[in-house]
């Protein structure tokens, strides 16, 4: 808080106390990207969008042919926290599979 001083007739200190207000800001956002490769199988992919991503099976399969003709998908759009453990847990679970599946985030 600040005030802004004046002395009055007498001598008396007066002023306006005033409290500035923070400024908010809404936080970056971050796609998760899955990237194709020729070894991790369809069905694995379609099973880590469903199981991270809570797509539905239709979504799920969509995205991974997406990722299969272009090379490249999105998984979703997440604050920088949320972006960063999803791609920790797809790597993990491609890794513990035996999958070079490799999932990234980008800011958008």
């Amino acid at each position: 808080m600040s005030e802004d001083q004046k002395d009055d007739q007498a001598g008396n200190k007066i002023g306006v106390l005033t409290k500035t207000q923070p400024k908010t800001k809404k936080p970056s956002m971050y796609k998760v990207l899955m990237l194709n490769d020729d070894y991790t199988p369809m069905d694995f992919v379609v099973h880590i969008l469903l199981k991270y991503f809570q797509k539905s099976e239709d979504e799920a399969v969509q995205i991974m042919l997406n990722v299969h003709q272009t090379g490249v998908g999105i998984c979703g759009v997440y604050s920088f926290e949320i972006a960063e453990t999803k791609v920790m847990q797809v790597i993990d679970d491609a890794k513990r599979n035996e999958h070079p599946l490799q999932c990234t985030l980008e800011k958008e």
